[in-house]
């Protein structure tokens, strides 16, 4: 090749090569390339304190999760063991655990070629490669109990196609390759074993506080429990303090899982029962039997939550969780999610959680407070509704009444709704401004709730307001969904944990029933009198009676956006602190937050929509 020049410079003194050299030189980058990619993909294993958290994505526990998250990188990063592979994996996260628009990592294999890429799904399910490769490999590597697949994704990626990533609950899926695929367009996602699994994947940055000397430890745990085989028990077990057992606080709590039920054990909660009880019997079986005692029904306050994913909790080391002493009953119930798709028979469980309490108590004694809707049928959802918001007050009239003068520190949450709940957000506004969000759930999920530590202490000072608003979809209902106890009924809360403890235990509102009864009213004149508003006739059957066009849809949603409350602005005895109450008038805003702007990672160059081919070696034959 002659030496190169540019426009009107002195020829460059550079040696020049024959056209074999050149293609030696380039072949040998490119081997020296290949052998650098293949050393990094079967490297050493990662260290398992790299990834703090951990979660089993399949009931097997064949498919088991790692990750951490990175703040300053705004990423997060992926470990995922692959206990028997077959031909490859996909792994994403959806809206709603969907596998249609879905945000996918795709590992396939033809028999022959292992292959790694970044896809996206269209609403028929058909997979597509991405045009911006944003799931970056890592590394893979196999080991005596399968293979460790590492890849990194960025919390925000400006695609498209890409799923946020976003505080609250994330609907992870993945299926299983049972067969080699020659492409990736040729993976039918209708046909190939698959799941899904909820974590919530952006877990605070919080420091551990230091633990006491006098810390000790006790075990709520089920004994010896025979799961049923069946998908879904809700198993209930009575547990008993020691007799004189004094004041304590509760630190730290953390799951106790019996080895090999990991994917089995979905949630469980400890709950403190009624001290106006002197005894509550013993039992140990199903939540729902009636074997089990009525009494079990007053054991409600928690003490302790933990879903699937989640690791252990703390208390700041300024406060704990008063249990045991005057006041406070000895009787404790447990309750535990078994979810069992697979239907194993006789698998034994003794798992619960393990509670970490000291005598020395700490400054302040926590406290529970519920904030959002009171239980009631005044409160309801149409049928039909794809996206429908109610919300709940607790005003600046109670906060001012129930709060000391230096207020209180919110430090953790747990969000409850029934089955129509998409999506929750409680935010804190002082002078009719929003100036925080305390909790948010934008993907929202009944079957995925636990007590979420919070990113920042939220200061909320005696006048301030705490809004909260639940978003329903009831497109699968018929009929009207009223608010109450029943689990086709519905809920919008936040139990948020705080200290100092007040006598302020329930901070909610509901529709002025007035109101309402002149919505009945408005029904019956524009709708030949098919709505009953006689005194006999309940609320409930009322709702139910509504012919649901859009003029009794849209009335109904403007009467929960301008009719007047009753606040419930209780004590722990369940009576109202002194005042007025009734009638109370919305709470307004002049000024709301702005919706975070997601911030686009700058890019490290360009990733070309191709997938990364792997040596894996032989993958397993049929």
């Amino acid at each position: 090749l002659p030496s190169m020049q540019t426009s009107g410079s002195k020829p460059c003194p550079c040696p020049s090569f024959k056209l074999r050299e050149v293609a030696s030189m380039y072949f040998t980058m490119i081997a020296v390339f290949l052998v650098i990619l293949v050393v990094a993909l079967q490297g050493s294993a990662p260290r398992g304190s790299d990834f703090p958290y951990k979660v089993p994505l399949d009931p097997q526990g064949l498919l088991e999760l790692s990750w951490n998250v990175s703040y300053p990188e705004q990423a997060v990063h992926f470990q995922l063991l692959i206990r028997d592979l077959q031909f490859g994996l996909l792994f994403g996260m959806s809206d709603r655990g969907e596998f249609e628009n879905a945000d996918l990592a795709v590992l396939w294999s033809d028999g022959h070629n292992s292959y790694f890429g970044d896809a996206w799904s269209d609403a028929k399910g058909q997979l597509h490669m991405d045009s911006q490769q944003d799931y970056q490999l890592l590394g893979a590597r196999r080991a005596p109990e399968g293979l460790y697949l590492l890849f990194r994704r960025a919390f925000s990626t400006c695609d498209p196609k890409d799923y946020l990533i976003e505080d609250g609950t994330v609907h992870l899926i993945y299926g299983i390759l049972e067969k080699p695929v020659h492409s990736l367009q040729a993976i039918n996602i209708s046909a190939i074993h698959r799941g899904l699994q909820r974590v919530q994947l952006l877990k605070p940055n919080i420091t551990i506080p230091e633990l006491p000397s006098d810390m000790k430890t006790m075990e709520i745990v089920a004994p010896d429990v025979v799961i049923p085989s069946q998908e879904t028990t809700y198993w209930c077990y009575m547990a008993e303090l020691p007799d004189g057992f004094p004041k304590h606080h509760i630190i730290m709590y953390e799951p106790v899982i019996t080895a090999g039920n990991e994917a089995l054990v979905h949630h469980m909660e400890v709950f403190q029962c009624a001290a106006e009880f002197d005894s509550f019997p013993h039992y140990n079986g199903p939540c729902d039997s009636k074997m089990k005692p009525d009494r079990l029904n007053y054991c409600r306050h928690v003490l302790a939550a933990w879903a699937m994913g989640a690791q252990a909790f703390y208390y700041p080391e300024e406060a704990g969780l008063a249990f045991g002493g005057p006041g406070s009953s000895r009787y404790l119930r447990l309750e535990i999610h078994y979810h069992n798709p697979l239907v194993f028979k006789g698998r034994r469980d003794s798992s619960g959680i393990r509670l970490y309490y000291t005598a020395t108590l700490r400054r302040y004694d926590a406290g529970i407070m519920e904030l959002g809707l009171v239980y009631t049928p005044v409160m309801a959802i149409p049928p039909g509704e794809d996206a429908f918001i109610l919300t709940g007050y607790c005003t600046d009239k109670c906060t001012q009444l129930a709060l000391p003068a230096a207020g209180i520190r919110i430090f953790a949450s747990q969000l409850h709704t029934h089955l129509a709940g998409r999506k929750v957000v409680t935010v804190l506004s002082r002078d009719g401004r929003e100036r925080q969000v305390v909790n948010a759930d934008g993907h929202y999920s009944p079957h995925f709730q636990e007590i979420r530590m919070l990113k920042e202490v939220v200061a909320v000072l005696p006048g301030d307001e705490l809004i909260t608003t639940c978003t329903y979809n009831t497109e699968d209902r018929s009929r009207a969904t009223v608010g109450g106890f029943g689990i086709l009924e519905e809920m919008c809360v936040n139990y948020v944990h705080y200290y100092p403890q007040t006598q302020l235990e329930l901070c909610k509102s509901a529709v002025d029933p007035g109101y309402l009864h002149r919505y009945f009213n408005l029904v019956n004149r524009f709708n030949d009198e098919e709505v009953c508003t006689c005194p006999q006739v309940s609320i409930p059957q009322q709702f139910f009676s509504v012919p649901w066009n859009t003029f009794n849809r849209d009335v109904l949603k403007s009467l929960y956006g301008f009719a007047p409350i009753s606040m419930h602005c209780n004590k722990s005895s369940a009576v109202r602190f002194p005042g007025e109450w009734e009638k109370q008038p919305l709470p307004t805003t002049t000024e709301r937050l702005q919706e975070p702007v997601p911030r686009c990672p700058p890019t490290p160059g360009p990733r070309p929509a191709a997938p990364v081919p792997l040596n894996l070696g032989e993958l397993r034959k049929d």
